[in-house]
């Protein structure tokens, strides 16, 4: 397999995408989602190797920047190093909230906590307004984003909706209690830090 050293960070403006690794018996595992103005490979700004590989959940488009050119413009202008800072520092928080739902959460408060999280991100990047949004993934990718398979996705799915914490029609998701199932997933916004629902 051939090494590509990035030399762009790649800025996401409009679509979704994933990060996932496969494993050597080719398994995928969904390690993050992208959102509109997210920078999908900020850590190649300091990074020569991307460990990692990307797809497009929807159609996307990306604005390549010259990694050496951002590193310049970090040094020189301080809000721009401190919010690069602040992206890093906000996708650890994801990363380390992603680490707790697939380790300690069952099947249902996994599903349940990954809807909650797309509400609010897609709230925040403007792309959906949070109360109701067309789930861009597939049974068989959320299974991969959180560690169970399809079977167990949908059963969960339908548990959630019998439950009245969703409903679902086709890919569209629709939250009559938030606050409940919040409770019942374990979601907390706070590990986002500051980036809040309207």
């Amino acid at each position: 397999m051939k090494v590509i050293t990035p030399t762009e960070l790649l800025v996401l403006t409009s679509g979704l995408c994933i990060i996932h690794k496969i494993s050597t018996d080719g398994y995928r595992q969904i390690v993050s989602i992208k959102l509109s103005e997210d920078i999908i490979n900020i850590n190649n700004i300091y990074l020569d190797i991307s460990d990692y590989n990307v797809q497009s959940l929807t159609r996307c488009t990306v604005v390549a920047v010259p990694k050496n050119e951002m590193r310049s413009l970090a040094t020189q202008r301080v809000a721009l190093g401190t919010a690069l800072i602040r992206a890093s520092l906000i996708e650890a928080s994801i990363y380390r909230e992603w680490i707790l739902n697939n380790g300690r959460r069952d099947a249902r408060t996994r599903i349940g906590h990954l809807l909650c999280e797309l509400a609010v991100r897609l709230d925040v990047s403007g792309t959906a307004s949070g109360q109701a949004y067309d789930l861009p993934m597939s049974q068989e990718q959320l299974g991969d984003a959180v560690s169970i398979t399809p079977v167990h996705v949908n059963r969960s799915l339908k548990s959630l909706v019998h439950d009245g914490l969703i409903e679902q029609s086709g890919r569209r998701i629709v939250f009559p209690d938030w606050n409940r199932l919040k409770d019942e997933a374990g979601f907390n916004e706070r590990y986002f830090h500051g980036r809040q629902r309207s």
